[in-house]
């Protein structure tokens, strides 16, 4: 589909463009001058839960999410939505009152935006960050002994499709919504703080697929340790349910070749490693001599981080 674009715009023509063509990075990054460049990112979404407050700040987040998955700090948006016209007005301004509080919370001012009608809700943000230019996070930034921090627990996607399958336990629900409304704000501040250059956000491509971006662009293997991966406390019993969604499926057609499991990973875990995220935690790289002061300063701020592998030479990726 982008084939036919893909020559219109050659990087080399534009040297303030730090990242953006050709990059797989979450957002493009332009150099303003030497001490900032603007950070630049949009995602919208469907709704992956039924109240319509909750689901604008889980896309709010999920929008920002971006930003901070380069080291930037977000500070303006704007709104993009698509709304049935027969949906009642009351919850299109939730919608929007959810995008618009949890944008306030991040520090960014909603300035606007722009609307259609659809048979299906769809929202999110074109958001914009500065960053300083020797201090971004891109998923090219690995070096091979780097741990690898995650952020964010796994299991919203297996956790969400139950609740569109009408399994999902309202508590269950409540654990994932708290979860994916989180801002990844104070993760970057910290990734930032600790001068770290290896990073990403965990979305729509997993854990795996995601892992396998920075392990190509960083030019090195990832060896992920299968029980030190957080989970909600509800994932795995979804996952004996398979209530796993088609992304998860997709993700490992299109990564699973791959990516290698040692014998005994049951096949919900291997799912569970390739179940898409919304709003997920940002996976780091951390030097290892600056590790441990690392996971001292999160527990410090109240980040919860987990060691969940690390980088080794070569490709692709194994899971033990």
């Amino acid at each position: 589909m982008l084939r036919p674009i893909q020559n219109v715009f050659d990087a080399r023509n534009y040297p303030d463009l730090l990242v953006g063509l050709g990059d797989p990075d979450d957002a493009a990054i332009w150099r303003l001058d030497d001490e900032r460049a603007l950070v630049v990112t949009t995602d919208f979404f469907t709704p992956v839960v039924d109240t319509p407050y909750e689901y604008g700040a889980i896309a709010a987040a999920n929008s920002l999410s971006d930003v901070y998955a380069m080291g930037g700090r977000p500070f303006l948006a704007l709104n993009i939505a698509a709304l049935p016209p027969d949906l009642p007005p009351e919850l299109s301004s939730e919608i929007l009152r959810g995008g618009a509080e949890k944008s306030l919370e991040a520090g960014v001012v909603v300035v606007g935006g722009h609307t259609i009608q659809d048979k299906e809700p769809k929202y999110g943000l074109v958001a914009l960050g500065f960053v300083h230019p020797q201090k971004m996070l891109t998923k090219a930034g690995l070096r091979p002994g780097d741990a690898l921090v995650l952020t964010k627990p796994l299991g919203f996607g297996v956790t969400t499709t139950a609740l569109k399958q009408e399994k999902a336990s309202p508590e269950d629900v409540a654990e994932v919504v708290s979860w994916m409304v989180k801002l990844n704000r104070s993760a970057a501040e910290l990734a930032v703080e600790f001068g770290l250059r290896g990073g990403t956000d965990v979305t729509g491509f997993s854990l795996l697929g995601h892992g396998m971006e920075m392990a190509d662009a960083s030019h090195v293997g990832l060896r992920l340790f299968a029980e030190d991966v957080p989970l909600v406390s509800c994932a795995r019993k979804y996952a004996g349910m398979w209530t796993f969604p088609g992304g998860a499926s997709d993700n490992r057609r299109y990564f699973g070749p791959r990516v290698k499991f040692v014998e005994g990973i049951s096949e919900e875990t291997q799912m569970l490693l390739f179940d898409p995220q919304t709003s997920g935690g940002l996976l780091l790289g951390v030097p290892p001599e600056k590790l441990a002061a690392f996971v001292e300063r999160a527990a410090a701020i109240q980040q919860p981080v987990w060691v969940v592998g690390k980088t080794v030479e070569g490709e692709g990726i194994e899971v033990v």
